[in-house]
């Protein structure tokens, strides 16, 4: 079966997903160029045989022309042979053009991504250096307060037991020198 410009229009492809692929509509518009150029070759083509064949009958009335009649009709076909593959040769190298432009885009795209990925890594650690910097020396100044406040706390119960001790021995002595008697006193 010969392929028609109405084949290559009503062809579908089935997407892919989640794969790297083409532009359907890119797709699409490159075929339709390419139904166009086939109509116009294949019209030319319509046109020459017609012309062939009103040269070919009005050479049947004049014998000597008739043999380079015969010899036409090959070129006009090898002409349409070589516009189709002309065709398929051109559409071949632009579908080779494209995936090569996707590679490369692709490739561009991994390379930005790591090089993304590669600073904000950078950053992050970065960052991380700097916020563990500040909590050591938030805990060094919190560990120094709890040292402070420590020996405060022991100087002032220090102080505070030699106050009550103190408070205690004038009891003591306030007693023994006063020691009056129960009963004296009146109760």
């Amino acid at each position: 079966m010969a392929l028609t410009p109405d084949d290559v229009v009503h062809k579908e492809f089935q997407h892919v997903r989640f794969k790297d692929g083409f532009d359907p509509e890119e797709v699409d518009d490159y075929l339709d160029e390419i139904v166009v150029e086939w109509r116009k070759t294949l019209e030319e083509n319509n046109d020459l045989k017609a012309k062939l064949a009103a040269f070919e009958s009005g050479a049947a009335a004049a014998p000597a022309p008739a043999p380079a009649a015969s010899a036409a009709p090959a070129p006009d076909a090898a002409s349409a042979t070589g516009t189709s593959a002309g065709i398929i040769e051109l559409a071949q190298r632009l579908h080779d053009e494209h995936i090569a432009e996707g590679e490369a885009k692709r490739q561009q795209l991994i390379s930005e991504a790591e090089a993304e990925v590669t600073r904000i890594r950078t950053e992050a650690q970065a960052k991380q250096r700097e916020e563990s910097a500040r909590l050591e020396r938030e805990r060094n100044t919190l560990e120094a307060r709890i040292t402070e406040l420590r020996e405060f706390e022991r100087d002032y119960r220090g102080k505070l037991r030699a106050m009550i001790e103190g408070q205690l021995r004038d009891l003591d002595q306030k007693s023994s020198t006063d020691s009056t008697p129960v009963s004296a006193i009146g109760l």
